[in-house]
């Protein structure tokens, strides 16, 4: 059986200005054929596909095309979308014969003038494999799923976790793609496009209503008749013209019982639409006080305006601008992705006392901050990980900078955006020894579980920002709840 392998992921805060481009993904890593399984063994989607593979009994030649991974952001650039869309096809016309197709997409990236790049990318693929070929999706569960996903892909299935199951979903999607491919299976799809978006304070599977609603999801695979049932909360910061909540049920050639889920599923979701609107994020004085005066920190702030994990530019000065006006007692770690000021303190070199106009460039939302404080270590900024989809990032120029109480690492390229300890201790900074640490994200906060559980959600404005409704939507369907108040999901 040979089996035909692509991963393209990106996630798009459509109030993020700022493009993503070539050289986001190539921080990384773009691979081509033989090297994406050289690089990618171990972990990440990449590894769960080949995790399958090796348990699956049937002897398989896996024919990697290409793979483009980046950081969430702004939309892509005409450039990276072209190149992509162009690997897509001219990999696929050389590849040979194939019994089947895997694509390990996001869901939710746009690019300029493009609202649906899962869905171009897919449509690409069928002009050369052709309408016949088994073709086995897997999506991110912020996706925002579209007509030409459904039209395009005989099987998808989400992740089942926030934080994400990569590994996990690929591996199982993988397995029902050989059966798939083999003939064993004949997967049927029923989906609901629902009215709705909810913000991201709501977004992890571990409690609160979303924890209901996949737990039920995982009840309904239970039956031997259904392959996959997959939720998809979409990423709320996405203007997209076929935006929205939506649910997939696949089952074994059952499209009545596909459907019935369908609807059961799309009603629960919607019967709780209120409790996925509560906000537990505090107002940015109270919530750097209130982390200031805790015992036993670290005390994680939650930058929820400025998530880097969900498309903001990682530049944001509010919490910092708040920490050095208060006055604290306790040290801070805030990162800051910022390339004018990282190269220029990178140059300024280890013990240097610099003013900078720091953060404040990726978005109107934000504004510079004037700072003067001492470069205390300066780094190439590649890291090594673990318990990541992949195992090295490149920051670019990266640096140590203390401010006052404030130890700041600003860097040039994202990378992880400071939600792993790795990233400081490899400039000699432990986090632990710190009062307070700034976190670019409002959920994945797994990486430093071993540090701290106390987490305080600061309300920030940004592109990320938990008050959807303020946001400058212009392109999701209209009316759409919490917006406009609607009685059904189907709008």
């Amino acid at each position: 059986m040979r089996i035909g392998l692509i991963q393209i992921t990106q996630e798009t805060s459509s109030f993020n200005p700022t493009l993503t481009t070539l050289a986001d993904f190539e921080s990384f890593g773009i691979y081509e054929g033989a090297e994406i399984l050289e690089r990618l063994h171990s972990g990440g989607p990449v590894g769960g596909y080949l995790d399958a593979i090796g348990r699956c009994g049937v002897e398989v030649e896996t024919v990697p095309i290409i793979r483009g991974n980046t950081r969430s952001g702004g939309r892509l650039s005409t450039e990276a979308f072209e190149f992509f869309d162009a690997k897509v096809r001219d990999g696929l016309r050389g590849a040979g014969k194939l019994d089947g197709l895997v694509m390990l997409l996001h869901g939710a990236a746009s690019a300029e003038r493009i609202d649906d790049v899962e869905g171009a990318l897919l449509r690409t693929a069928r002009g050369v494999v052709g309408p016949s070929l088994p073709l086995a999706l897997m999506l991110d569960h912020h996706a925002n799923v579209t007509q030409e996903m459904i039209d395009h892909a005989d099987i998808i299935v989400g992740f089942r976790t926030q934080p994400h199951d990569q590994f996990e979903t690929a591996r199982d999607l993988t397995l029902h793609g050989v059966r798939l491919f083999a003939g064993e299976i004949t997967p049927v799809v029923a989906w609901r496009k629902l009215r709705m978006l909810t913000h991201q304070e709501q977004y992890l599977t571990s409690r609160g209503p979303m924890k209901i609603l996949f737990d039920r999801a995982r009840e309904m695979e239970r039956d031997p008749r259904v392959l996959a049932v997959s939720p998809f909360p979409m990423q709320c910061w996405l203007d997209a013209d076929e935006g929205g909540w939506a649910i997939i049920v696949v089952t074994d050639d059952d499209q009545p019982l596909a459907e019935s889920l369908a609807d059961e599923l799309a009603e629960l979701a919607w019967s709780m639409r209120t409790e996925f609107q509560r906000t537990e994020s505090r107002p940015v004085d109270q919530a750097v006080v209130d982390a200031d005066a805790a015992e036993g920190g670290p005390v994680i702030l939650s930058d929820t305006g400025d998530s880097v994990l969900g498309g903001s530019g990682g530049d944001s000065t509010v919490i910092l601008e708040a920490i050095l006006r208060l006055g604290i007692r306790g040290r801070a770690l805030v990162p800051m992705i910022d390339p004018v000021s990282a190269r220029r303190l990178s140059r300024a070199g280890v013990n240097a006392t610099v003013t900078v106009a720091l953060g404040g460039r990726s978005t109107p939302f934000f504004t510079p901050l004037e700072v003067t404080g001492v470069v205390r270590a300066v780094s190439d900024g590649i890291v090594e990980l673990s318990g990541h989809a992949q195992s090295r990032i490149d920051m670019g120029h990266t640096v140590a900078f203390e401010v006052g109480p404030v130890t700041l690492l600003v860097s040039e390229f994202a990378g992880v955006a400071g939600i792993d300890p790795a990233v400081y201790r490899h400039l000699g900074v432990e986090p632990a020894e710190y009062q307070m640490v700034v976190m670019k994200t409002a959920s994945n906060f797994q990486h430093m579980a071993p540090l701290t559980t106390t987490i305080i959600r600061v309300a920030t404005p940004g592109p990320t920002q938990s008050d959807i409704a303020a946001l400058p939507w212009q392109r999701v369907p209209r009316p759409i709840f919490p917006m406009e108040a609607l009685t059904s999901w189907r709008g």
